[in-house]
């Protein structure tokens, strides 16, 4: 069994509108060294596969189908061995 953590982000060139508006907050209430603030999305999934191989592919497939928009996102994730 393995755990896989994946971090799905906007890629460079894509506007981020929600992290300008966490941006203006964060200077508001006095951090005024953050410069830039980038938002995206964290997962943990769980999954049953015998081997390493076979956990990446289908981490990979699942990205590629719903967890990550691959005109705007780009994703990673580490994979971990749990049981």
């Amino acid at each position: 069994m393995y755990l896989a953590k994946i971090y799905v982000t906007l890629k460079p060139t894509v506007n981020d509108p929600q992290g300008q508006t966490v941006l203006g907050g964060l200077q508001t209430l006095g951090f005024a060294s953050v410069d830039k603030v980038r938002m995206g999305k964290y997962l943990e999934v769980t999954l049953q596969e015998g081997r390493r191989g076979e956990a990446e592919a289908r981490v990979k497939e699942m990205c590629h189908k719903l967890l990550a928009n691959p005109v705007i996102e780009e994703y990673r994730f580490d994979l971990e061995e749990i049981g």
